[in-house]
């Protein structure tokens, strides 16, 4: 039996005329050796039509396709009785078996709602020709509370957190110690080593991320008039920070605030640099080669680093900048300052944060150079 809401045209159940509609889809009379998954491809030939029809690329819709039917493939049941539990149990695989970053999931996730929300879309007639079909029909799965939104500019590994105080003092004394060893086993790699102790001290220091670590040049150091003490290591210019879709890498000045690390990059930049014999490469972190290091060679010395301490493995090379914010924040530190500091931009409610004017960010500064930092800070024991 037809159901009321359909009409009968040329052998086929149609209700409109919309690209990927049921009734375009569906042909009429023909009895199905197996209906459901005769149903699932009409659906999944109707989203394509849609979406055809809406000017997307193949390459697009071929992608979301192959995500449906991975989703199909993990709850094993049809469409029509998929439910918000479902979802939330493949979201957990993503994350705690895929391991994928929240972005990827959030994407997947909101490809997965653009499906359902077709099939539940009543100008499409799938829902009418499910229940006719099956006595049940589709309904909408992907919901507010078990999907991701965009929170922030950045989303990291969400098993990644933050330094202790006490794990970042072993960390950056294991690094020191590395370069020492290498020393008196008389071995190559002392000075490689001591490059990379000096680029943790650098990742926290400043707040940054890996990628802005790796293209820091020598001449993105300048002064800081709030600071003359700290000499040409007094701001920091940033030129490759994380980049909002479609746009150049943001720039960004960071402010010196931590006066072990200054001294540890001054050291460096004079006494140790020089021995790479690099001669006039711009970068600040060069190779015994001559190149520039990569972020996977700082991701390698870390991990190695981590492994040896018996760390747990949390702690990324991400949770320095972590570090640094968690740090700051505990020790007082006015908390629009510290997001100027590292660059965040977050939606309208935090906006005020993003544009702040110069004497407050010279009154901050002053605050944040506290005795914490120059004299009882991480590494301050040791004259970092």
């Amino acid at each position: 039996m037809i159901h009321p809401s359909y009409e009968l045209g040329e052998g086929r159940v149609g209700r409109a005329n919309l690209a990927g509609s049921a009734g375009l889809e569906l042909v009429a009379g023909v009895v199905q050796l197996r209906p459901q998954e005769a149903m699932v491809e009409a659906m999944l030939r109707g989203w394509r039509a849609q979406q055809t029809a809406r000017g997307l690329r193949e390459e697009t819709i071929a992608q979301r396709e192959h995500l449906v039917r991975g989703f199909l493939a993990f709850t094993n049941e049809f469409p029509w009785a998929w439910s918000a539990s479902h979802v939330d149990e493949w979201s957990l695989s993503l994350t705690s078996e895929k391991h994928l970053r929240p972005s990827t999931i959030r994407s997947y996730q909101g490809q997965l709602r653009l499906f359902t929300e077709f099939l539940t879309d009543g100008r499409y007639g799938w829902v009418a020709a499910c229940q006719e079909a099956f006595g049940t029909h589709p309904v909408p799965v992907c919901h507010e509370w078990n999907t991701l939104s965009h929170l922030d500019d950045y989303e990291g590994d969400p098993e990644a957190r933050a330094f202790t105080r006490e794990e970042l003092q072993r960390f950056l004394d294991y690094a020191d110690d590395q370069v020492g060893r290498a020393v008196r086993a008389g071995r190559k790699g002392a000075l490689a080593a001591y490059r990379d102790a000096t680029l943790f001290k650098v990742i926290y220091g400043w707040g940054l991320r890996r990628t802005e670590t790796a293209k820091l040049d020598l001449l993105d150091w300048g002064r800081n008039p709030a600071a003359p003490e700290f000499d040409r290591f007094g701001m920091l210019h940033v030129r490759y920070g994380k980049a909002k879709r479609g746009q150049q890498p943001r720039q960004r000045n960071v402010a010196s605030v931590m006066g072990w690390a200054v001294e540890a990059v001054a050291d460096y930049v004079h006494n140790i640099r020089p021995r790479f014999g690099s001669g006039e490469h711009p970068g600040m972190w060069v190779t015994e080669r001559g190149g520039r290091i990569k972020p996977a060679e700082i991701n390698a010395r870390f991990g190695a680093y981590r492994e040896a301490l018996g760390m747990s493995k949390a702690l990324t090379v991400h949770s320095l900048r972590h570090s640094y914010v968690t740090h700051l924040t505990e020790d007082g530190v006015d908390r629009r300052f510290i997001q100027q500091q590292v660059g965040h931009e977050r939606d309208s409610s935090t906006a005020v944060y993003t544009h702040v004017s110069d004497d407050f960010m010279s009154t901050a500064l002053r605050r944040a150079l506290s005795p914490a930092f120059t004299g009882g800070g991480i590494g301050a024991e040791e004259g970092r």
